[in-house]
């Protein structure tokens, strides 16, 4: 605005002042646009808050303050650096028959499309179901997982498995392991009780030519083979701790223990034969022997023996309680009590313990109870009260935490009646949470920058026409994201959501500078197209500006990179296909329901 008018003859200051003046509204609608696009992040909560509350903060203080610098220093800058020359260089001479032939273009093509401007309402529909059709076919997950050349391997036995054994199979995958990966930085195993752990830390990025997530596939392809225990490969999520877990981790909750022993191996079943799953497992296991002793209560009081003695008999001979101490030679012994070990190695053992009744007669327990041999669980597990089983599962190459979930939804509508209950841990519950947040915030962005925008164009209909350009730039970030096979995750939410504030600022140059033109006397058609021509340039210069400067995050390479590519193709796919389109449906749009203000 002051270089043109500097151009057209007018002093330095007067130029800075009246071309501040003309884009004095547009600066602070832009402004406090963008400043509401990041306020609702800074009070989100979980994951996504502590992820993006800085982040939101800092970019809200940096569009204040320049914006400020934009009102003030600027203009005194301009009004001291910019003069009239009255011969042009030669980048000028260059480059202006360039921008003078793309400013005709534009002008023939905006008037072609203005006399046609009916398709402009068919082109947001189109834009509308592109949206939900994209929305619903993108992969979405928490975070694309990073390459933190890292990966570790559990082993887990049977119960009661025995140390040499699980120490040998651990032992194997660790042979197996050196052999698929003989570069390895180093590779560690572990064994302590009935598991095993096997840590492989790679060689960094730049000395490979494989990625972590190609050499896990590998190896969870290559431990499946190892029938003698089961075995686990596993990654650390993105925003994980150092332990890694799996990705799908899905609760069960049921009102007692016998319905989930009813249920859980039908719905493991359709786990394991699920493609979308491998290595599925569930923490709670009915593999613990048991003996469960039922006593007869009739025949125990008819012979004088009561319940207690029976139990303490039990628990002294078998529990190798202690009982007391006793001194020998100036040292202090224990006295456990506890029945030889050959005599109780049996369930059936049991039958012939002895018991003395209030008539001071042995009477054999085979008398007085039924053994019944049964499996139960070796730990109890419980989920906001509830008995529960916890299933969880690594996820088979290509798919998401997102197919994983509905998949896991599927199961558990075909497997389980209305008396259980579902819930999510780990990574699949901050997935969760982090999603119904993010829509939180997208839809509570929009909402704000309406009600900002018609408190300031003083209309609801100016609004409604600049909110057009959102539908625009979500079609373009999805169309890129799609064709660059990215997912729909934390980044990629963040950056379209960074998009309704980078994108909305194009549609306020132009509406506020036809409502200017119509305020001076323009009919509503001339005043759209001659705003629309006079905002090219600085729309495309600003857009440019910041795609250029998104560009090294859709580059990137080093490690971390996943989650920047994902929000720079976003926001560089929106923001080149709304700048495009804007310039044409905007104009179209005020055409239709923009009120005519040079009434």
């Amino acid at each position: 605005n002051i270089y043109i008018r500097v151009e057209k003859g007018m002093a330095p200051r007067e130029a800075g002042i009246e071309g501040a003046k003309e884009i004095f509204f547009a600066i602070v609608s832009t402004t406090v646009t963008l400043v509401a696009v990041f306020f609702p992040i800074v009070f989100m909560e979980g994951m996504t808050g502590r992820l993006f509350r800085e982040f939101s903060i800092v970019l809200s203080g940096s569009v204040i303050i320049s914006a400020f610098s934009a009102l003030t220093f600027t203009p005194m800058l301009a009004s001291k650096l910019l003069v009239k020359r009255e011969k042009k260089n030669w980048f000028y001479l260059k480059t202006e028959p360039f921008f003078n032939g793309m400013n005709r273009g534009y002008s023939r093509g905006l008037a072609f499309f203005l006399r046609r401007r009916v398709l402009a309402i068919l082109f947001v529909g189109i834009t509308v179901i592109l949206i939900v059709y994209l929305w619903g076919t993108i992969p979405s997950e928490m975070a694309p997982l990073e390459d933190r050349s890292n990966i570790t391997i559990n082993t887990r036995g049977a119960e009661g498995i025995t140390y040499e054994y699980i120490r040998d199979y651990t032992e194997d995958l660790n042979l197996l392991t050196d052999s698929l990966i003989p570069d390895a930085a180093s590779i560690t195993a572990r064994v302590a009780g009935g598991t095993g752990n096997i840590t492989i830390s790679l060689q960094d990025m730049k000395e490979r030519n494989y990625s972590q997530m190609e050499i896990a596939e590998k190896l969870a392809r290559a431990v499946q083979k190892k029938t003698k225990a089961r075995a686990f490969v596993q990654q650390q999520s993105t925003f994980g701790g150092r332990r890694a877990s799996m990705p799908i981790q899905y609760v069960i909750q049921a009102t007692n223990l016998q319905k989930l022993q009813d249920v859980l191996p039908a719905f493991m079943n359709k786990v394991y034969d699920n493609p979308i799953f491998q290595m599925a497992d569930v923490n709670l296991k009915f593999s613990k022997p048991e003996a469960r002793v039922g006593i007869d209560r009739d025949k125990a009081t008819m012979m004088g023996v009561s319940t207690r003695n029976i139990a303490q008999t039990l628990q002294y001979g078998l529990s190798g309680q202690r009982m007391g101490y006793f001194y020998m030679n100036g040292k202090q012994y224990e006295i456990l009590g506890e029945i030889n070990r050959q005599q109780r190695n049996k369930p059936v053992n049991l039958r012939s313990i002895y018991i003395r009744s209030d008539k001071n007669e042995m009477i054999q327990l085979d008398n007085l109870v039924d053994l019944t041999e049964d499996i139960a669980p070796p730990q109890l597990y419980r989920y906001n009260r509830f008995v529960s089983a916890t299933v969880s599962t690594g996820l088979a190459e290509g798919s998401t935490i997102g197919q994983g979930l509905e998949e896991m939804d599927k199961i558990a509508k075909e497997t389980l009646d209305e008396t259980f209950r579902t819930a999510l841990s780990g990574d699949s519950k901050d997935y969760m949470e982090s999603s119904s947040s993010l829509m939180f915030a997208f839809g509570l962005a929009i909402i704000l920058i309406y009600l900002i925008l018609a408190a300031q164009f003083e209309s609801f209909k100016d609004p409604l026409v600049i909110m057009l350009t959102v539908p625009l730039a979500v079609a373009g970030a999805l169309v890129f994201m799609y064709f660059s096979n990215q997912t729909m995750n934390i980044f990629s939410q963040i950056g379209i959501i960074m998009l309704i504030g980078l994108v909305a600022k194009n549609g306020i140059l132009i509406v506020e500078f036809a409502n200017q033109k119509q305020e001076a006397g323009e009919d509503k058609m001339t005043a759209i197209r001659d705003a629309a021509l006079q905002r090219l340039r600085p729309i495309l210069m600003t857009s440019a500006a910041t795609i250029l400067g998104l560009l090294p995050l859709v580059f990137a390479s080093a490690e971390g990179a996943n989650g920047r590519i994902a929000m720079g193709i976003a926001v560089v796919g929106g923001m080149l296909v709304s700048t495009v389109l804007t310039m044409f449906i905007v104009p179209a749009i005020y055409s239709f329901i923009s009120t005519s203000r040079n009434q």
